[in-house]
């Protein structure tokens, strides 16, 4: 019988907790009611108390419910929270996690379940599943149910919600979780694209999937990112093909696609096997044209369609972006090799087009070959990346790393 941790905070929400206890036990569930409420008294008996949940936050519940703002408080349980779900994670006790609120809720319970593996069902109804919900979701598979009403008593329009919901969530928990093998056993390889990348990508993809591996593709838009570095990190992959490497323009120009700092670490922290390039780092992403930030307005910029304006990074840019790149890929643990396009980083940068500035592309190699260690193999590619040469080729490159390489666990 699946075990689901239903958490939330009882002093506010007791009876809708009840109710979705009483629906998950009616389901042939098995719900353990965690409180997370930290002023007034619980409405309802949870199965583990605020007291424990503080405690495995390493405080008193008295000590939060004491801090100077519910801010500091809720954090405090969030803490607890993702405390609480990792030991059960790591004993096998959580086959699901429930929850329910607003804003607070989300802040105390999606850090906690966000971090539990993907395929592990994990929901919140909540007023907040409208909007940018990225801070709350993040990388995972945690599914945000709009509420349609206030979590704030039981009437026809909440028990219509609440009933669906426990209804999705017992339909996943009947569906097998995928495994890091990939379908029927096919190890699986990640790679990266853009619009402006993708036929060179595509290529590439085709040539793998072609020799029977399952290729993941992933939108190099910062979120795309993230979640290749959280699938590598949990050991989902068995190669990556990182051809498109733009989410670094964008952290370092401060563009909208950026993945953060940790982009291009976590395959190489694992000695997974790569083949990575320098697609699009020509480019850095913006929204609609208004809202360029004025020291960039007089740069080589590109409207890539209404509500995306694309920049065109310079050669100081360039040569920062190879020493990172660079950087990156030298501290890999595992077998690395770069390829350099020679004809273009994207279909934008090709001679005639828009961004074609053969200065910057050359402070770019120049600067991460400078940078590179020596265990890094390098080849250069007279294709320019957006062609299905290029990927045909990142594609052989990769295969040979494979067939060379151990498994990595």
């Amino acid at each position: 019988m699946s075990r689901v941790v239903l958490a939330g905070a009882l002093d506010t929400k007791g009876a809708e907790y009840a109710y979705v206890r009483d629906l998950l036990v009616e389901a042939g569930l098995r719900p353990l009611l965690v409180d997370v409420g930290v002023r007034g008294d619980p409405q309802t008996r949870p199965d583990v108390t605020r007291a424990e949940v503080a405690r495995a936050a390493g405080r008193a519940v008295g000590e939060i419910a004491g801090l100077p703002t519910r801010g500091e408080a809720l954090a405090a349980m969030a803490e607890g929270v993702a405390a609480l779900l990792g030991s059960l994670r790591d004993t096998g006790e959580v086959d699901a996690a429930f929850g329910m609120g607003g804003s607070g809720a989300l802040s105390v319970l999606a850090p906690g379940f966000r971090a539990l593996p993907l395929g592990v069902p994990k929901m919140i109804v909540t007023t907040m599943a409208s909007g940018d919900t990225r801070p709350h979701v993040g990388a995972s598979d945690l599914l945000l149910v709009p509420s349609i009403v206030d979590i704030a008593g039981l009437n026809t329009l909440s028990r219509f919600v609440l009933d669906r919901a426990v209804a999705m969530l017992g339909a996943q928990l009947g569906r097998p979780v995928p495994s890091a093998a990939g379908r029927d056993g096919t190890p699986m390889v990640a790679a990266s694209m853009f619009g402006v990348t993708t036929v060179g990508v595509s290529r590439a993809c085709r040539t793998l999937e072609a020799r029977g591996l399952d290729v993941l593709v992933f939108h190099a838009n910062g979120l795309g990112g993230r979640t290749l570095e959280s699938l590598a990190a949990d050991g989902w992959l068995s190669g990556v093909l990182d051809l498109t490497t733009t989410e670094l323009a964008d952290d370092l120009a401060g563009g909208v696609a950026s993945a953060g700092p940790d982009r291009l670490a976590a395959a190489g922290r694992r000695g997974i096997p790569q083949v990575v390039s320098t697609g699009a780092l020509d480019i850095v992403n913006f929204g609609a044209p208004e809202t360029v930030p004025e020291p960039y307005r007089e740069r080589r910029l590109y409207p890539h369609n209404a509500t995306a304006t694309l920049m065109r990074t310079d050669p100081r840019e360039a040569a920062a972006l190879g020493e990172r790149l660079g950087a990156k890929v030298s501290a890999a643990r595992g077998p690395v090799t770069l390829l350099l396009p020679t004809g273009g980083l994207s279909a934008l940068s090709e001679p005639g087009g828009a961004f074609h500035w053969p200065e910057a592309d050359a402070a770019l190699e120049r600067a991460l070959l400078d940078s590179l260690a020596p265990h890094v193999a390098v080849e250069r590619s007279p294709a320019a990346l957006n062609t299905p040469e290029f990927g045909e080729r990142a594609a052989r490159l990769l295969l040979t790393l494979l067939a060379s390489t151990p498994p990595v666990h």
